[in-house]
């Protein structure tokens, strides 16, 4: 539940905890959210096995396309690639890889770009000026 929380984050939550309500009732606070989350925990886990009894073998259809779908939530897009489009064999993926030349050969240094140039589609167009006011925008028929 708390997998994304790290040690700093609780920690600074724990001194939020401590200026907000105190050394006094920060121990009861402690105790009241414990409490309601492990209530909380046993409603769920009463729910499901409430649905297990009613469902029978049907839940089990009902749990399929969940587990599907959170494994595709945990693939990558070459992962989903390889394992719906080709079949699970990404020797496509890796001789397209292999065919497409990288930076360094392209140009022929460390940066990936020649010194002191800029590849034209990256160059910026010149700066503008803003508009004075009461002063009009320029028109360009060729966009109207």
């Amino acid at each position: 539940m708390f997998s994304n929380i790290g040690w700093s984050e609780m920690m600074i939550l724990l001194v939020a905890a401590l200026v907000i309500l105190g050394p006094e009732r920060l121990p009861g606070a402690v105790r009241w959210t414990t409490r309601s989350l492990r209530q909380v925990r046993d409603y769920a886990s009463g729910a499901t096995s409430q649905l297990k009894q009613e469902l029978g073998p049907e839940f089990d259809d009902l749990r399929k396309p969940l587990a599907e779908l959170n494994e595709l939530r945990g693939m990558s897009p070459r992962a989903a690639v390889t394992k719906h489009l080709l079949g699970g064999d990404d020797s496509v993926l890796r001789d397209l890889e292999n065919a497409v030349p990288d930076k360094k050969q392209l140009f022929g240094t460390s940066s990936g770009m020649p010194d002191n140039t800029v590849a034209p589609s990256l160059q910026k167009a010149p700066r503008q000026q803003p508009l004075n006011p009461n002063e009009r925008p320029p028109i360009d028929s060729d966009a109207t």
